[in-house]
């Protein structure tokens, strides 16, 4: 039986992952409700944009007016909450924005929801017994990982270490609280680091893709040893959707893609990658050194002063979700990743319109 969803953030990068995967291949209506902050992007769901089970809705989730007549106009039956500000750097330079959408915006939209909720079991009550409001964060609420054999399990203590993580932590423990003091149905997911198609370019993978596209440094905080879980976002895509129609209630999945790799080996897959699929070749040669017609893009690569409380190591066991849900990751690090260098070099249109800004003036639908 066909569902409503309900999206926050989706014309983000999960998010717009998620309502392709939605609008392709199941047969549910999609309410995407996205601010079209700077990470917003219309352009990233062209594809779906003219189906009719297909609703865009620009609004805060901040806004309670807003957010209650969401509800009320699209009597959704599964919330997935992700609109949220997820850059690190950012939110070291700039904390406020990221507790007013990650916290606020939370609580907001959590009250939002049990009001509607509330007046479905007076009204409903198939429709209330069946509603969903899944909560999408981050492993980096877990702190980082000392040994390296650990993994983030979903009972790790909560040890977050930047503005951005606190902030998540924050909103993950607000949808527990709204789920045992006042029986909201919800679920958690927490993800280890996600790439892959449409990701906005001042992530790391995307933002190493299109330097060594342009020639210019590869900056690598530190010495380049950091380990992340890479999650290929299609794969993310497809966890979530299951845990929003067959998880449990009340109940905590981590989302990992199996795929532990330091920042530098990324880098320097990326730059082999790319010498394969546009060989590099220097224009100039300031120092002088003996130069080959065919040299690799490693050589761009410039180690930078690491950021302030840079977590060493993420590891997401994602056993549970594979043992209760069936769900396991479809793309390895090597398969993601080349998917992932081929997309850019085939969607120049959309990555230049994003490094230039034009992608910002699409707006439609405002509450």
């Amino acid at each position: 039986m066909s569902k409503t969803f309900f999206i926050t953030g989706g014309a983000g990068f999960i998010g717009s992952a998620v309502i392709r995967e939605l609008i392709h291949n199941t047969d549910n209506h999609v309410v995407n409700v996205d601010k079209l902050t700077y990470a917003g992007n219309l352009e990233s769901l062209v594809s779906v944009a003219d189906s009719e089970r297909y609703t865009f809705v620009q609004a805060d989730i901040c806004d309670a007016p807003a957010m209650q007549q969401v509800f009320e106009q699209h009597q959704p039956d599964v919330v997935m909450h992700l609109a949220a500000e997820s850059h690190v750097d950012r939110s070291i330079d700039g904390p406020a924005e990221f507790i007013q959408t990650n916290v606020v915006g939370t609580a907001v939209l959590l009250e939002a929801a049990r009001a509607y909720w509330k007046k479905l079991q007076q009204q409903d009550a198939d429709k209330a017994e069946a509603f969903r409001f899944h909560h999408i964060s981050t492993d980096e609420v877990y702190g980082d990982l000392e040994g390296t054999d650990d993994l983030f399990t979903e009972t790790t203590p909560y040890a977050p270490s930047s503005p951005y993580s606190a902030s998540k932590a924050s909103s993950d423990h607000l949808v527990r609280a709204w789920q045992r003091t006042y029986g909201l149905p919800t679920l958690v997911t927490n993800c280890s680091n996600n790439y892959g198609p449409y990701h906005f370019p001042e992530k790391l993978i995307p933002l190493m893709i299109l330097n060594a596209l342009a020639g210019k440094p590869l900056p690598v905080y530190g010495d380049g040893q950091q380990i992340r879980d890479w999650l290929y976002v299609e794969d993310h895509a497809r966890a979530l959707i299951k845990v929003a129609t067959e998880g449990d209630v009340g109940e905590t999945y981590n989302i990992g893609g199996h795929n532990e790799q330091t920042n530098l080996h990324v880098v320097e897959t990326i730059c082999e990658i790319l010498d394969e699929l546009v060989p590099y070749k220097v224009k100039g040669n300031s120092h002088h050194l003996p130069l080959t017609t065919h040299d690799s893009h490693k050589q761009l690569i410039t180690f930078v002063t690491d950021r302030p409380g840079h977590d060493v190591r993420y590891a997401i066991d994602a056993s549970k979700i594979e043992r209760e849900l069936g769900w396991k990751p479809e793309e390895t690090f090597e398969t993601g990743l080349r998917k992932t260098v081929e997309w850019y070099l085939a969607n120049e249109t959309w990555w230049k319109r994003v490094q230039d800004g034009s992608y910002q003036g699409q707006r439609l639908g405002s509450i």
